[in-house]
């Protein structure tokens, strides 16, 4: 396909290229190099692409197309990192009204694509030093807060897209107001816990083997909230199961270093863990709802897969709280559901 064809067929692409043209000699890109780099969730796109100059690095260019995405977030919350002393990409050059980033390469090498029982102690080690310096970080009012109104749009998509979209089942009305106690109860777990920088998906698949390591992405959506928030992303992810022991390990070990940096994390491990547990079930809950808006409003499947994961990461929480026991109950109901509809639960 010639460059007219390709530029017909993907706007964004042609746009993306005379932009790439239009930059200062001195960066010299190799626009005929520009290839797929990675996929994502969102709509955003990203793509590597060689500098003109011999022996010089490869770049990344993100496309986020307005008005979805907005790339000012994601800027201002590179340079927070990079002022933490994080390995953040560097923004090269940016065009913020048309959605145009040109950043540093950070690799192709993802903690997803290498963590193994071997290593898994020494890499999540070098996360858990990045995330307290991340934390130590925290200036109040510098980023949004993860407030009462925005967990509870969170929630939310759990009965709206993962109950009544993806099982295609109604709530009771006694269901229904179960699960707003549930919600209420959780919600006020994770806004009685100290407030610091959240990254908001620190996971393997976003964070990058590097030197210094980890290289650290997809922190746009960064806010001020939950101190567990981050570690229960860490260790109970999206695409990658650990242990229970193994875990509970982690935690102790990130609880530790927090401690001795005098982050405001609670004084007995044991309240830190159920703060920690109760935090991750929001996050569990959220994404299966975002798991299921991405299929089917957005055309992505593939994310439904990992959905009885997050399934079985809120059944181990809500059978082990008393409080949670409704919750616990209406899992049941709804993978009745499922079973009889042939869904994935």
């Amino acid at each position: 396909m010639n460059d007219s064809a390709v530029t017909a067929a993907d706007p964004r692409r042609g746009a993306l290229t005379t932009w790439l043209q239009s930059l200062p000699r001195d960066l010299r890109i190799d626009v005929g190099s520009l290839a797929p780099a990675s996929t994502d969730a969102s709509f955003r796109r990203y793509f590597r692409v060689r500098s003109a100059a011999p022996g010089a690095d490869t770049r990344i260019v993100m496309d986020a197309p307005p008005p979805p995405e907005d790339v000012r977030p994601f800027v201002a919350v590179s340079r927070l990192l990079r002022e933490a002393g994080l390995n953040a990409p560097e923004i090269v050059a940016a065009d913020e009204h048309q959605g145009f980033l040109l950043l540093s390469d950070l690799g192709r090498s993802t903690y997803l694509d290498v963590l193994n029982d071997d290593n898994a102690d020494t890499l999540f080690a070098d996360a858990l030093d990045a995330l307290v310096k991340w934390q130590l970080a925290t200036r109040a009012g510098t980023l949004p807060p993860y407030d009462d109104a925005l967990l509870r749009r969170e929630l939310a998509l759990f009965p709206d897209w993962y109950i009544a979209r993806h099982l295609g089942h109604t709530l009771t009305a006694e269901q229904n107001a179960d699960l707003q106690r549930m919600f209420d109860r959780i919600v006020a777990s994770n806004l009685a816990q100290p407030a610091v920088y959240v990254h908001r998906d620190y996971m393997p698949r976003n964070l990058m083997l590097t030197t210094p390591n980890p290289g650290i992405l997809d922190f746009q959506d960064a806010v001020t909230g939950p101190i567990s928030y981050d570690a229960a992303s860490l260790f109970r992810d999206a695409f990658l199961s650990w242990d229970e022991a193994r875990v509970l390990d982690w935690v102790i070990r990130y609880w530790q270093r927090a401690r001795a940096a005098r982050l405001p994390v609670a004084e007995d491990f044991g309240a830190f863990w159920r703060d920690f547990e109760w935090m991750g079930l929001q996050r569990h809950l959220k994404v299966l709802g975002i798991f299921a808006r991405i299929n089917y409003r957005d055309g992505k499947p593939h994310y439904l897969a990992d959905t009885p994961r997050f399934v079985g990461y809120v059944r181990t929480v809500v059978q082990r709280y008393d409080e949670l026991r409704p919750l616990a109950r209406l899992l049941d109901t709804l993978e009745g559901v499922a079973v009889t509809r042939g869904l994935t639960f």
